[in-house]
């Protein structure tokens, strides 16, 4: 269904040979179809159909054609680090904004064009500018309602680390969703307070291969709660509903870090040779059409873009209560060093 994103351990050691990409279509970056339209690289670290859908209204309107070479948060960005100015991407997407960041971090961006930053409101761009929002994805506690009542769900979801949830919380530590959930924990409480959660964590051993995973516990009754991201549940249920029926969703709000909002990120790469369509690729995701076609996919993921509208199905982004957090602020490599510190990497 959807995947849970490779550790962000990978980038912070990028020592050693790439992964093998899948891509789609023939050639590299800068290519020509047969109508001789210029074609983009697109290093894709999102959802296949929700890029899919997107990128497809973006050839519709300018004639140029997008190459898709598909991967998880980690590899692409590792690979993209690795490749340094000799990277054939035109452009990187990522699901979180850790790993977009970490090629930022690396100098390998140009800078978003104004008009396109323009579109999306502060809180889903980095204050650098060096890449922009896109969509989002809301941090969610599930929980079975058969097991748990709402009422006795904590008030945050750093209470989660008391003793008294110990073994009842699944989570999944190796994917980089959740790895942004602690980068933000991180940046909203700092250190000592992110070290006693994943502590508690850790001590509980509820530990999952991902979010999919976590939620099927959840529903299976085998833990009354888990943390993942609001979207699992929403396509689930549009789906068929096998793995979440017995699950319903809380929403932390009142600037809790477990009401974190993650930004999925869009960069132009710096070596690009076709700047010019790179921008308009980027600027495309974050317009009105681009963020209308994101709202009518499969995804079900959120839009960010000023004035733009998320899927009806969903709580809207301005209910939430999500603290604020420059989604370019994330430690990553903080982040790895504090989960192997108490065992969960």
């Amino acid at each position: 269904m959807t995947r849970s994103g490779r550790t962000i351990a990978s980038i912070v050691s990028i020592i050693g040979a790439a992964g093998v990409l899948a891509a789609c279509g023939p050639g590299g970056s800068g290519g020509s179809g047969g109508s001789g339209a210029t074609t983009l690289t697109l290093y894709n670290a999102q959802h296949e159909d929700l890029m899919k859908a997107m990128v497809a209204g973006f050839t519709e309107k300018t004639g140029i054609e997008v190459e898709f070479r598909n991967g998880d948060d980690a590899e692409l960005a590792n690979q993209i680090v690795q490749e340094g100015t000799a990277s054939p991407a035109d452009v990187f997407v990522t699901e979180n904004s850790p790993s977009v960041q970490v090629v930022a971090d690396a100098g390998l961006f140009s800078p978003v064009d104004e008009d396109t930053l323009a579109q999306v409101p502060e809180q889903y761009r980095p204050s650098s500018g060096s890449w922009v929002g896109f969509a989002a994805r809301s941090t969610v506690l599930a929980y079975n309602p058969d097991l748990i009542s709402e009422s006795e769900l904590p008030a945050s979801m750093l209470d989660l680390a008391k003793p008294e949830w110990q073994g009842k919380v699944g989570f999944p530590p190796g994917g980089a969703d959740f790895q942004a959930i602690v980068g933000a924990v991180l940046e909203l409480r700092g250190e000592e307070a992110t070290r006693t959660w994943l502590q508690g964590l850790a001590d509980g051993k509820a530990i999952y291969q991902g979010n999919t995973a976590v939620m099927q516990a959840v529903n299976e009754g085998k833990i009354p709660v888990g943390i993942m991201y609001h979207y699992y549940w929403y396509k689930d249920q549009a789906e068929s509903g096998a793995n979440s029926n017995n699950v319903k969703l809380h929403l932390f709000g009142n600037q809790d870090p477990g009401a974190f909002v993650s930004v999925s990120g869009a960069g132009v790469l710096a070596s690009s040779s076709h700047q010019k369509e790179a921008q308009e690729l980027v600027n495309y995701l974050t317009s009105a059409d681009g963020q209308r076609r994101a709202a009518e996919s499969t995804a079900l993921e959120y839009v960010v873009a000023s004035g733009a509208a998320s899927a009806d199905v969903l709580p809207p982004l301005d209910t939430l209560g999500a603290p604020t957090v420059d989604p370019g602020s994330l430690n990553g490599p903080k982040v790895i060093e504090l989960m192997q510190a108490v065992g969960l990497l």
